[in-house]
C-alpha cells in the first residue's frame, strides 16, 4: 500500500502546495512522525540525513502556527549555521502563508540584523545554540509564547560540545510545549536529554539499511608504502576527472594544504572549513552550485550544510571516524536515480577501518592501484576522441575546412588530423605526464610492494550467506 500525505492528517491546502512542489508521497520518517506530531505528542525520530526529516517536523509546525500572532512559537536548533540556513529555506518553501515568518539566527552574520528581523515578528526561528543564547540574554529572542521545540541532528549538536547550551535553552522554554528530537544515532547523551526534557515521547525509527545509497560505485585506492595521500590523489583525480566533487579531510589545516596543492596543479578547487567567515562560505557555496568551481575540500562539520544537486563524486581523502559518517558522506552523491562515485584513499593502517565499513555497507569495495601514466594518457585520449566526435557535428567546423584543404595539398588528411589532435592533447594533459618515466610504476618497483589487484566488485560479505544486491537501496529523499 502506497502512503499519501492525505492519510497523515495534513490540511488540503498543505497537500495541494506539496503537490505543486513535486511531493507526491511521504518518506518513511514523515509517514511515522507527522501523525504523532499533529496529535500533540512529543517525538524522538531516528533517521539519517536525506530521509526527509525537515518536512517531518516542518509540516506539522506550519499546520499549527498562529499566523495572526507575530511572536516566536517554534524554535528549531541546529548544530551548524549551514544547516540552519538550509532548514530555514526549506520551511519557507513549504509555507504558503505570507503572514508566517521564518528567521535563521547564527554566528557569522550581523547580530543587529537578526535582532531587527526578530523585532519585525517571526513565528518560526531556526538557529545555532550559541547565537540563540546570545539573543536570549539580550532579550531580543523571547520564548514565553513558545509551543514547539525541535532539535535537529541532536547527536551532532552534542558531539560538537553544545550540550550545556542546549540544556540552558530547553530550561528557558515553557514547560507546556511540544518537543521533537531528530537524530541519526541515539547516543547516551541524546537519551539522557530525551528522558529529562520530553514528555512520554513516541519513538519513530527509520530502519537504515547497513548499506550505502543506491547507484554509488564505491572504490578504494591503495596508497603505496612510503607515499603520502597528497602525492597519491593527483593521479587519481586526473584519471577520475570528477565533474563536481566533495573531498573530505580531517582538519582545517589539511583542507587548506590540499586545496593549495590542487590549485597549483591547475585544478578548479576551493576550501571550506570553520575558519571561513559566513560571507566567504556563502560565496563559495554559490560558486560551487553554479559550477564556477568543480571541487570543494571540506571538513565533516563544515560540510554539514553543503547540498549540491548532481554531485558526481565524494572523495574520502581521510576516512571518517565512524561507519555512519561514511554512509552520510557518500550519500551526497548518487541521488535522484543518478550515478555517483565514492572514492577512498587507503593506507595499510586504514585497512581495519575499511573492513568495518565493508561489513556495515554489506559489500566489498572495489580496490584499485594508483593510476599509471599510461592509464591516464589512455583516458585523456578517449576523452579527446569524444570531443572530436562532438565537433564533427558542430556548425563551426565548416570555417576550418579551407585550412584543411590548403594543408591537404602537401600532407595526407589523416596526418593533418593527427597533428591537430597532438596540439590539443599537449596543451591539456597534466605536466607530470611528460616525465621520462612513470612515477607510479617506478615507486611500486622500488618499494617491492606488488600493485593491488582489483577485487571482484560488490562481492557479498554478509555472514548470513544471503545474496546481497550489487547496489543497495537509497534512503528516501
Amino acid at each position: 500500500m502506497t502512503l499519501s500525505f492525505q492519510s497523515l492528517g495534513l490540511s488540503e491546502t498543505r497537500i495541494q502546495q506539496l503537490e505543486q512542489l513535486g511531493f507526491t508521497a511521504p518518506t518513511e520518517i514523515q509517514a511515522q512522525a507527522i501523525p504523532h506530531l499533529l496529535a500533540g505528542r512529543d517525538v524522538v525520530g531516528q533517521a539519517q540525513t536525506g530521509t526527509g526529516k525537515t518536512a517531518a517536523f516542518a509540516l506539522p509546525i506550519l499546520e499549527q502556527i498562529d499566523s495572526a500572532a507575530p511572536v516566536t512559537q517554534a524554535l528549531i536548533l541546529t548544530p551548524t549555521r549551514e544547516l540552519a540556513m538550509q532548514v530555514c529555506q526549506a520551511i519557507r518553501g513549504f509555507n504558503e502563508d505570507r503572514r508566517v515568518k521564518t528567521v535563521a539566527i547564527y554566528g557569522g552574520q550581523s547580530i543587529e540584523q537578526q535582532i531587527s528581523a526578530l523585532r519585525r515578528g517571526a513565528q518560526i526561528v531556526v538557529g545555532t545554540p550559541g547565537r540563540v543564547i546570545d539573543l536570549l540574554s539580550r532579550g531580543a529572542l523571547k520564548l514565553d509564547k513558545l509551543t514547539w521545540m525541535v532539535l535537529d541532528e541532536a547527536d551532532e549538536m552534542l558531539n560538537m560540545g553544545f550540550i550545556q547550551d542546549v540544556e540552558k535553552i530547553l530550561n528557558q522554554a515553557p514547560t507546556e510545549r511540544q518537543t521533537a528530537f531528530f537524530s541519526a544515532t541515539m547516543e547516551p547523551s541524546v537519551r539522557k536529554l530525551v528522558s529529562k526534557f520530553l514528555r512520554s515521547p513516541i519513538t519513530v525509527t527509520v530502519e537504515q539499511p547497513k548499506a550505502a545509497p543506491n547507484r554509488i560505485n564505491q572504490v578504494a585506492y591503495s596508497v603505496p608504502r612510503g607515499w603520502t595521500k597528497a602525492r597519491a590523489i593527483l593521479p587519481i583525480l586526473e584519471l577520475e576527472d570528477p565533474e563536481s566533487a566533495l573531498i573530505f579531510v580531517r582538519t582545517r589545516r589539511a583542507a587548506a594544504e590540499l586545496t593549495s596543492q590542487l590549485q597549483e596543479a591547475g585544478h578548479s578547487v576551493d576550501e571550506y572549513h570553520g575558519d571561513l567567515s559566513q560571507s566567504q562560505r556563502e560565496r563559495l557555496l554559490l560558486r560551487f552550485r553554479q559550477q564556477q568551481i568543480k571541487w570543494v575540500v571540506a571538513t565533516d562539520i563544515a560540510a554539514r550544510g553543503i547540498h549540491v544537486d548532481d554531485l558526481t563524486h565524494v572523495i574520502n581523502y581521510d576516512l571518517p571516524d565512524s561507519v555512519e559518517n561514511y554512509v552520510h558522506r557518500i550519500g551526497r552523491t548518487g541521488r535522484a536515480g543518478k550515478e555517483g562515485t565514492a572514492i577512498s584513499l587507503v593506507h595499510s593502517m586504514d585497512r581495519r577501518k575499511l573492513r568495518d565499513i565493508e561489513h556495515h555497507v554489506r559489500q566489498r569495495l572495489e580496490f584499485k592501484p594508483i593510476p599509471t601514466r599510461a592509464e591516464i594518457e589512455g583516458r585523456y585520449l578517449e576523452k579527446l576522441q569524444g570531443q572530436v566526435k562532438e565537433a564533427l557535428s558542430g556548425e563551426r567546423m565548416a570555417s576550418f575546412l579551407p585550412i584543411v584543404s590548403q594543408l591537404a595539398e602537401e600532407y595526407e588528411p589523416h596526418t593533418i588530423a593527427a597533428a591537430a589532435l597532438q596540439m590539443i592533447y599537449d596543451k591539456t594533459r597534466p605536466a607530470w605526464l611528460t616525465m621520462g618515466s612513470d612515477p607510479v610504476e617506478d615507486e611500486y618497483t622500488r618499494s617491492g610492494v606488488p600493485k593491488p589487484k582489483p577485487a571482484k566488485r560488490n562481492r557479498p560479505s554478509n555472514p548470513s550467506g544471503k545474496r546481497s544486491p550489487s547496489r543497495t537501496p537509497a534512503p528516501s529523499k
